[in-house]
């Protein structure tokens, strides 16, 4: 009998054939759109000032080096390299690869998979807190926009004056992300369903869609398309000089490299390996004004100023790593929004859908909804080793721990599965402002390697309180006649509905006897993460206002690490824009009105 393949698969064997015929006759397959982008090992260092034949607007010649070097092409990286390069050169340096024909990114419905992929190539980094609770940072270019959930909302009023900055400025700066990678969402039954529910339970009004963060019930923006197709960072670079930027691909920086014979450290340039492992040295221009520019993320960000000298002396000294400049602060104050699942299982088939529709309460705490994620019986029965997608959320047993004994485990425990979690969706309950924090260290020296992280989640007691009391909008939403709809015909108690969610999370978190009976201890026991992690590099203590890095000249830090708290409902409107605002800032106080933009 012969196979019949999805519409899914064929659309995905399509694009790689599409990709490999365009490749023919060319360096690399994306340079007609993006023929800035190349890989590390193409890299060679320019020559000197004196050299006759360095050409500033030619790729990979500067002649006195690079205007700016920016460390990350991801949220904030590419909107922030695309912006100056309108004016000056640019290097942008990203860790991982390109996105483009990677299906695990491209198409919603891999958005698990995309997490769970623990490979050396993955898209994600897997890394687990000392909390117990798994976690993944983006290794891509692009960022976070190439694994997120999509969804895009604009912080609050009260943030951008947390933030400190120009109202005007943001405001300007929105629609240049939104006009080219963002869009109305086509909302799903279910989804309608939850903002239906929200609405009855009084988080109220009913705002529809917006981009805005207000109170009530809305639909925000998504960097999905009605295909199911994600949008990404990276298309924003569609918008810089070509002439001005270059932009590496697996090019790991290892660390930033300062002239310390002056009063004040000055960085001068970085070194990074490619992807063969062989070590290159970028310059920094030595025009007035020329910078490295960090955005590698609340994780990224901290580490590299760490490997690179700045941070606690006796932690560096303790790494055999020269002190650059003394700071206590880096790589303190880390939080993440803690966040608790509660499955609903359904009594039918649902699409899949990732967030769209939020309710924001005056108490703090959001709820959101996904669904369909992993229905299939294939899923349940095919061998996925120590990874478990199947339920939306990065599962992985660490390094230290992937035994042949922990794999054949895991494969039973899966069988052991109730089957109602593979035929639901989730009720994302998560905490608006955490007072919990941790930090960040040095585990070792290898930039590869994840650094110790602890968040210390619900160490606070009013995030506990806050936590108990989104649960029990939990329990009163899916009490609402739009969600029972949804829901088997059976009883089904939410204590029961607790206790599926408890078999359902996996967390290195030991699960007690009364976790269905005592909210709190279910708050504390099936905390899991929704990648909104921020800290380590806070404004005042590790960077200026204008996010220059303290004690040092030619550094700044933007990006997520530099955030007290997390803006809006979800920070990826934000960090895009930061990237806009922090290059069109920049290039304003450098050029005034000769700036082009």
């Amino acid at each position: 009998m012969a196979k019949v393949w999805a519409p899914s698969m064929m659309i995905s064997i399509f694009l790689c054939l599409l990709f490999l015929t365009s490749c023919q006759g060319k360096t690399n397959y994306w340079d007609d759109e993006y023929p800035f982008i190349r890989y590390a090992s193409s890299f060679s260092p320019p020559p000197s000032s004196s050299s006759p034949s360095a050409s500033a607007g030619s790729p990979n010649v500067r002649g006195k080096g690079y205007d700016y070097i920016i460390v990350g092409g991801g949220t904030v990286g590419c909107p922030l390299a695309a912006t100056l390069s309108q004016n000056f050169s640019v290097l942008l340096l990203e860790r991982g690869g390109v996105p483009f024909a990677n299906p695990n990114v491209t198409f919603l419905k891999n958005f698990h998979i995309n997490l769970a992929d623990i490979s050396p190539t993955s898209a994600s980094q897997f890394f687990y807190s000392s909390d117990g609770v798994y976690n993944a940072r983006a290794r891509v270019l692009g960022g976070g926009t190439c694994i997120n959930a999509g969804f895009y909302t604009r912080p609050s009023a009260r943030d951008i004056r947390l933030l400190n900055l120009d109202p005007k400025l943001v405001n300007e700066s929105y629609p240049w992300i939104e006009n080219q990678i963002v869009r109305m969402p086509k909302l799903s039954s279910w989804q309608g369903a939850v903002r239906d529910g929200l609405l009855d339970i009084g988080i109220s009004p009913d705002n529809g869609f917006t981009y805005d963060h207000l109170y009530g019930t809305k639909v925000g923006g998504t960097i999905f398309d009605n295909y199911g197709r994600r949008r990404t960072a990276v298309e924003l670079l569609r918008s810089a000089n070509r002439e001005n930027l270059d932009v590496l691909i697996h090019a790991t920086v290892q660390k930033i490299v300062f002239d310390k014979t002056g009063k004040k450290p000055r960085a001068v340039g970085v070194v990074f390996k490619d992807e063969t492992g062989k070590q290159h040295q970028a310059i920094l221009s030595r025009r007035r004004g020329s910078e490295i520019i960090v955005s590698s993320g609340a994780i990224g960000s901290p580490h590299l100023l760490l490997l690179s000298g700045i941070g606690p002396k006796s932690d560096l000294k303790r790494m055999n790593i020269p002190v650059v400049h003394d700071n206590d602060f880096v790589g303190k104050g880390m939080a993440d929004n803690p966040m608790n699942a509660v499955f609903v299982p359904f009594n039918r088939p649902v699409e899949q859908t990732l967030i769209q529709t939020v309710g924001i309460t005056k108490m703090g705490v959001y709820l959101e909804a996904s669904s369909g994620f992993g229905e299939s019986t294939e899923n349940i029965s095919c061998n996925h080793g120590i990874l478990s997608a199947e339920i939306g959320q990065l599962s992985t047993i660490p390094p230290k721990q992937r035994t042949k004994d922990a794999i054949e485990a895991y494969k039973r425990n899966k069988r052991n599965f109730p089957r109602e979690v593979f035929n639901g969706g989730f009720i994302l309950e998560k905490i608006a402002s955490p007072k919990s924090t941790g930090q960040l260290s040095l585990s070792n020296t290898n930039v590869d390697d994840n650094p110790n992280v602890s968040f210390n989640y619900f160490s606070h007691p009013e995030d506990v309180q806050k936590c108990v009391e989104g649960i029990r909008l939990v329990e009163k939403l899916l009490a609402s006649k739009h969600l029972t709809n949804y829901m088997p015909p059976d009883d089904e108690t939410f204590e029961k509905l607790l206790n599926l969610s408890v078999r359902a999370n996996f967390n290195f978190i030991p699960k007690h006897t009364n976790d269905t009976k005592s909210v709190e201890q279910f708050c504390k026991d099936t905390v899991i993460t929704i990648w909104h992690y921020h800290g380590g590099c806070h404004v005042g203590k590790v960077v200026k206002p204008d996010y220059e890095v303290l004690g040092v000249h030619r550094l700044r830090v933007i990006d997520g690490s530099t955030f007290s708290h997390s803006p809006g409902t979800n920070p990826q409107a934000t960090l895009l824009m930061m990237g806009r605002y922090m290059g069109v800032k920049i290039l304003r106080q450098r050029l005034g009105r000769a700036a082009v933009l």
